[in-house]
């Protein structure tokens, strides 16, 4: 069951399904679609995606799942990836909280989210092996520029699961919290970002997934924020941001 709120400009997405870890099915993905694009409409200027009870998201759902006549080749390619791509285009800061269990799909969903924010006592990876399946929602991708090959088929190998201290400590995700603070931490981390120059990050954000997709080097990079920043001197945050600075004082940003 997935929910939607929104506060303070912060579109909040809630998997809830805490009996079965948010393990997510079809008509999941579908709602969590729909969940993205109303933030874009309600005008988000940031989305806080966080999971009910001790996991963020143990992956799909396959309780009822015949293998003999499953479409897991319609599931990934039609609705599973198309979900990803949406969420990591969004065009406004995106934050997760990631505790407890964060397993195929669920790692896809955190691997497509901008800033996630993981408990100490969190558990990332696939379970696959177990199952006679492989790593999927891009996995293979991130592990691999992160942790290096070996690394990552010894994970794929033995279904080891990283903790939260050793993923952070790789580079895979944000920042590691005790497991009581980092849904706070999150959602502060959400609401000051909403209060923040809306442009200005998107505009980075344009920027960082342009390297990561083109593989951009220095003076292409730098050629796109000079581009960037130029179109930020028309906006009201970009004044409102000097006049702040020179006045000495907290700025006040709208957003526009």
């Amino acid at each position: 069951m997935i929910e939607y709120t929104g506060a303070d400009g912060v579109a909040e997405i809630v998997l809830n399904a805490p009996a079965r870890r948010n393990a997510v099915g079809l008509d999941d993905l579908h709602a969590l679609a729909a969940a993205y694009d109303r933030a874009e409409a309600d005008g988000a200027r940031a989305v806080l995606l966080r999971g009910e009870g001790p996991s963020f998201c143990a992956g799909r759902d396959i309780s009822g799942v015949d293998p003999s006549t499953d479409d897991v080749g319609g599931y990934l390619d039609e609705t599973l990836a198309p979900l990803l791509r949406r969420m990591a285009a969004f065009p406004a800061p995106t934050f997760a909280v990631a505790h407890g269990a964060c397993l195929g799909v669920g790692l896809g969903l955190l691997i497509a989210t901008d800033v996630v924010y993981v408990a100490d006592t969190a558990r990332i990876g696939s379970p696959f092996a177990a199952l006679g399946a492989t790593l999927d929602s891009g996995g293979h991708a991130l592990f691999a520029e992160r942790l290096g090959i070996h690394a990552t088929l010894d994970l794929i190998y033995t279904g080891r699961l990283l903790s939260g201290e050793e993923a952070v400590r790789a580079g895979l995700f944000s920042r590691v919290l005790p497991a009581a603070e980092v849904q706070d931490a999150t959602s502060l981390a959400a609401v000051r970002a909403a209060a923040g120059p809306t442009a200005a990050f998107r505009a980075s954000k344009r920027i960082v997934s342009a390297i990561r997709d083109e593989r951009l080097g220095l003076w292409d990079a730098m050629a796109l924020e000079n581009r960037a920043q130029a179109a930020l001197a028309a906006t009201d945050d970009y004044r409102e941001g000097f006049a702040a600075f020179q006045a000495k004082r907290a700025p006040s940003f709208t957003g526009r």
